[in-house]
């Protein structure tokens, strides 16, 4: 009885946050009356995309509170509403999501009320289900109608609050053009860097050797000792320039992949990270392995990870956990420095993010001030 009464009351608490926001809603008429006559004589225009972009947030404050009872999330999908007076009342009145914006509101006008039917039960509920439950042991009969009638408000919600295909389809647009962008982005970005240390490394090292050998043949008739120690200078140059190039080839793609896997990759950088890294890895001993790309990304969110971790943290310790899920690769970073870490602060994390956006991927990242720092990656592939 007592856990039955303390769901009742629970749902009892929605229905009443849900009733008052729907006395709320019948306040709203009258922001949308004078938006509708501002729309009409012109001179109001610009009321129409704030009044949009209030009726979104009122939508978004119950898309969490019915989250928060049903543990399921109900998605949002709006176009940007910016730019122009034309190009914002376009995008007010042209989005679905208006539309289903209003479908929700017009419905809730009816049934946010909802606890209207469920206070009489309260009285009726503790009678019947005190004297069934605590004499005659048996299982109440009303009070659970109040929790049910939270559920089909609920439900009620998800169902007209949930984005339409059109929506979802244009939010998925809006998302690969900006994914795209970081893409194309990250790429000029690697092409710079690939010729910047071609420049700067193995092509100064192999004028270097260049001219170093062009001395040695001048200086062989009349000085064979010079020209052995021009040749000895010129041996050392082309070594330093190979370890270049090899830098240069490491960075687009690491052979240490191809030659031992994801796993064997990573535990080179865990290895020469300069803190005490634990790496677990599940799921991916045995079966196909990820694409090469995917498995690029992976390496590189952990060397750099890792690289973060050593040079910014203050931790002595590192976790790298990389995971096979149904439809992807799961990788985490995590340590126990004093965290504070942002994407501003030019620590690789805004690279990191692009990296892994161009493979559809998504990056979360926890750092509180004080720790711990976890970076959670997923980058979908089919194995």
């Amino acid at each position: 009885m007592r856990a039955t009464v303390r769901r009742a009351g629970r749902a009892t608490v929605q229905l009443s946050v849900a009733a008052a926001m729907a006395f709320g809603m019948y306040l709203f008429i009258t922001v949308l009356l004078i938006t509708a006559i501002g729309t009409v004589t012109v001179i109001g225009a610009w009321l129409l995309p704030e009044t949009v972009l209030l009726l979104r947030r009122i939508t978004g404050a119950k898309r969490r509170l019915t989250a928060a009872w049903t543990g399921r999330e109900i998605p949002e999908a709006y176009q940007v509403i910016d730019g122009p007076l034309t190009e914002r009342l376009r995008t007010a009145v042209r989005d679905p999501g208006t539309l289903t914006d209003l479908r929700w509101m017009a419905a809730y006008y009816v049934y946010g009320a909802l606890l209207v039917l469920a206070l009489p039960l309260w009285p009726v509920g503790l009678v019947v289900d005190g004297v069934g439950c605590g004499l005659l042991r048996r299982r109440a009969v009303v009070l659970p109608w109040i929790t049910r009638l939270a559920d089909l408000e609920a439900g009620w919600s998800t169902s007209l609050l949930r984005p339409s295909p059109k929506a979802l389809l244009a939010a998925r647009v809006e998302q690969l053009t900006a994914t795209r962008a970081d893409a194309i982005a990250a790429h000029g970005a690697e092409l710079r860097r690939i010729e910047r240390d071609l420049h700067d490394g193995a092509q100064a090292r192999l004028v270097a050797l260049s001219m170093r050998i062009g001395l040695a043949r001048r200086a062989n008739d009349h000085d064979p000792g010079t020209a052995r120690l021009l040749l000895d200078d010129a041996q050392e140059q082309a070594e330093q320039a190979l370890t270049e190039l090899r830098h240069v080839v490491r960075g687009i793609h690491p052979p240490i992949l191809t030659d031992r896997g994801l796993v064997g990759a990573v535990r080179a950088p865990a290895a020469g990270a300069g803190v005490r890294v634990t790496v677990d890895v599940a799921g991916l001993d045995d079966g196909p392995r990820a694409p090469a790309a995917v498995e690029a990304a992976a390496y590189f969110v952990v060397a750099e990870a890792l690289t973060n971790v050593a040079k910014h943290s203050g931790s002595p310790t590192a976790t790298v956990r990389i995971a096979r899920m149904r439809r992807g690769l799961q990788v985490e970073v995590a340590d126990r420095g004093h965290g504070g870490a942002a994407e501003s602060s030019g620590s690789g994390l805004l690279g990191m993010r692009r990296r892994v956006a161009a493979l559809d991927g998504t990056l979360r990242m926890s750092s509180p001030v004080g720790g711990p720092t976890v970076i959670e990656v997923e980058l979908p592939c089919v194995w």
